[in-house]
């Protein structure tokens, strides 16, 4: 398989689950799609003007997940775990069918739809991959919270810091190498929650699908889930994969070397914003005939989901 080369999924995928915050069940399908369709979500309960483009202009809400919509108002919210998938596997051309507005939380990770990917298989094409590259560095910030994205060769580094008070997550800090690096518990890591803050989740109408089944509950220090955590970095492993999932509603797969404390779905989509605001800041560029590093996810099957 070329790593030069668009790709899509080699067969149709279909999953359903409940919707975290809406506590909604959604039947999802996955469908292959032609070089430079891009992922494009289709609102199958709604009968027309239901294509909403997963892109950074048209995110409406950034808060506790990443929300899209068309200019119809058609939405589709929590995409970035699935986004995060796409990326970290190099699909670059879906079709994803949609019967209600949020994406299923399955287990609150990116597990089941890279196993769901990897068996369906990643279809290869003639087209040659377009990226974006970093070309000036771009810092966006919110009091103690920050995010900058500089120059790098030939990969997207992300360093991710998380912050807590909580005495079992306390400061934790990961960096990665996206296109070089096994992502296997980076895509097993899930979603994550305090327990005080369920009621204040309850308050603002979200987190009606949540449960021990698809979050991490964490209680006087402690996680509640019986498994326990799945990789001792589980919680800001989380924080990356959905940064991965944010920021390939950028279109394309990005060069640059990212770091933030303390970040989230808001902060990354005001990156993206400031870093399309000026052509100084990027460039789009196709590979052809050149070679790049790629995901391990291609060679190594993931750890934990055998």
């Amino acid at each position: 398989m070329s790593i030069l080369t668009q790709k899509t999924i080699a067969k149709k995928i279909s999953i359903n689950g409940v919707g975290v915050h809406t506590g909604i069940i959604a039947n999802l399908a996955i469908l292959p799609a032609l070089p430079n369709t891009g992922i494009i979500f289709k609102r199958i309960d709604i009968k027309k003007n239901n294509i909403i483009v997963p892109n950074y202009t048209n995110v409406v809400d950034a808060t506790l997940c990443t929300t899209i919509s068309n200019e119809h108002g058609a939405k589709v919210s929590t995409i970035e775990h699935l986004m995060g998938a796409f990326f970290g596997l190099g699909i670059d051309n879906a079709i994803i069918e949609i019967d209600a507005q949020e994406v299923p939380i399955l287990d609150g990770s990116a597990k089941e739809f890279v196993k769901m990917i990897l068996e369906a298989g990643i279809k290869d094409s003639d087209a040659p991959i377009k990226l974006i590259k970093i070309e000036n560095r771009v810092d966006v910030s919110e009091g103690s919270k920050t995010i900058s994205i500089d120059k790098s060769n030939v990969t997207l580094d992300i360093d991710f810091e998380i912050k807590y008070e909580n005495s079992l997550i306390k400061t934790q800090r990961n960096k990665i190498s996206v296109f070089e690096d096994n992502l296997s518990d980076i895509y097993n890591s899930r979603t994550f929650c305090l327990y005080e803050d369920i009621e204040k989740l309850k308050k603002l109408g979200l987190g009606k699908g949540g449960s021990l089944d698809n979050a991490v509950i964490v209680k006087d220090g402690v996680v509640i889930n019986e498994e326990g955590l799945r990789n001792k970095l589980e919680f800001v492993n989380h924080k990356i994969l959905d940064c991965m999932g944010d920021l390939y509603l950028s279109g394309y797969k990005i060069i640059g070397s990212l770091v933030c404390s303390q970040g989230g779905h808001s902060l990354t989509s005001k990156l993206l914003n400031k870093i399309f605001s000026s052509k100084e800041n990027y460039s789009l560029i196709e590979i052809k005939g050149k070679s790049l590093p790629h995901s391990l996810a291609y060679k190594n099957q993931l750890r934990s989901i055998a």
